[in-house]
C-alpha cells in the first residue's frame, strides 16, 4: 500500500491561498490535456486562488504556453507563467550585466536574451556565460565551442537540472544531456542553475505570488525538483502520477511530499488519495 509512504496530510489545499502548477506530466502530456486539469484550474481561480504555471522548459516562450494553455480551455495570462528564461535574465541582469553569452539552447531562448539586450559570442575568447539549456539540435560543434570557452574562463550556467521530459508516449532527453556533456569535457561542476528546484525559482515564484511559503502548494510530477523544491522552500507539496514519477520512485526518494494524487483531477477532493 503507498498510503505508508505519505508523510502527512495537515489541511486541506482548498484552504491555501497560491497554487504552483508543474506544466508537462502535471497539465498536460504534450498536446494531450491530462483529464480534469481544465475543470480544477479554472475553478481555482474563479475561487479567487493565485495561480502560478512554473516549467523547466526554455523551448517555448511563454506566450506560446499561454496560447497552448488556452488551447485547452485553460484561463491563464502572462503573469501566470514563470520558466528559467525569465529567472536567467533578471540572474543575468544582476550578477553578469554586460556578459557576453554563448548559449547552448533553441531559439526562444535566444531570442528573449537577445531582446533583454544581451549579445552572443562569436568566438569562444568572446564569451563571458555559456548558457546550458535544451536543445534538441545540440552537436559537437556546439560542445566544442563551449567547452573552448569555458576552458578560457567563461562560467557556466543551467537553465534546468532535468534528464527527461515527459511526452505522450513515454519521454525523451531533457538539459542534464546537454550539461552532462560539457561538465564531462571541462571536468568543472555548473556554476549557477537557474530552474527548479533552484531557490532563484523560489524567490521568483514566491515574488509574483505576493505569498508566503507556508501558503502555497507546489503540483507536480517530478520528486527531485517539483516536490524537492516545495519541501525546501516551506511549501505543502502534492505529487501526481501521471508523468515521470511512479510508486516505486516514491518508495525510494528521499523526498516525500505531503500529498499524492494520481493526477490533478482529484486536487480539491477531500478525499486522500491511495493505492
Amino acid at each position: 500500500m503507498l498510503r505508508e509512504f505519505f508523510i502527512g496530510w495537515g489541511r486541506p489545499m482548498k484552504d491555501l491561498k497560491g497554487y504552483i502548477f508543474d506544466l508537462d506530466g502535471t497539465v498536460y502530456l504534450g498536446k494531450q490535456l491530462i483529464e480534469g486539469a481544465d475543470i480544477v484550474i479554472n475553478s481555482l481561480l474563479n475561487q479567487g486562488k493565485k495561480v502560478l504555471f512554473l516549467t523547466n522548459k526554455t523551448i517555448e516562450s511563454r506566450q506560446r504556453y499561454v496560447e497552448k494553455l488556452r488551447s485547452f480551455n485553460i484561463h491563464a495570462c502572462l503573469e501566470n507563467i514563470l520558466n528559467p528564461t525569465v529567472t536567467l535574465i533578471d540572474y543575468l541582469q544582476e550578477h553578469h550585466p554586460d556578459a557576453t553569452l554563448y548559449v547552448i539552447g533553441e531559439q526562444p531562448i535566444k531570442d528573449e536574451l537577445t531582446l533583454a539586450g544581451f549579445r552572443e559570442g562569436m568566438a569562444p575568447s568572446e564569451v563571458d556565460v555559456v548558457v546550458l539549456s535544451w536543445d534538441r539540435d545540440f552537436h559537437y560543434d556546439h560542445l566544442n565551442f563551449a567547452y573552448q570557452a569555458v576552458k578560457l574562463g567563461a562560467k557556466m550556467i543551467a537553465t534546468n537540472p532535468d534528464r527527461t521530459c515527459p511526452v505522450e508516449v513515454g519521454d525523451v532527453p531533457d538539459c542534464a544531456g546537454m550539461v552532462g556533456a560539457v561538465e564531462a569535457v571541462t571536468g568543472k561542476k555548473i556554476d549557477v542553475q537557474i530552474g527548479k528546484p533552484s531557490v532563484l525559482t523560489i524567490e521568483a515564484a514566491l515574488k509574483i505570488l505576493q505569498l508566503k511559503p507556508e501558503e502555497c502548494v507546489m503540483i507536480g510530477d517530478r520528486l527531485e525538483t517539483d516536490i524537492r523544491m516545495g519541501i525546501e522552500a516551506g511549501m505543502k507539496t502534492a505529487l501526481v502520477l501521471s508523468g515521470i514519477t511512479t510508486e516505486d520512485d516514491l518508495r525510494s526518494s528521499a523526498w516525500k511530499p505531503d500529498y499524492v494524487l494520481p493526477s490533478v483531477s482529484g486536487l480539491l477532493s477531500d478525499k486522500r488519495a491511495g493505492c
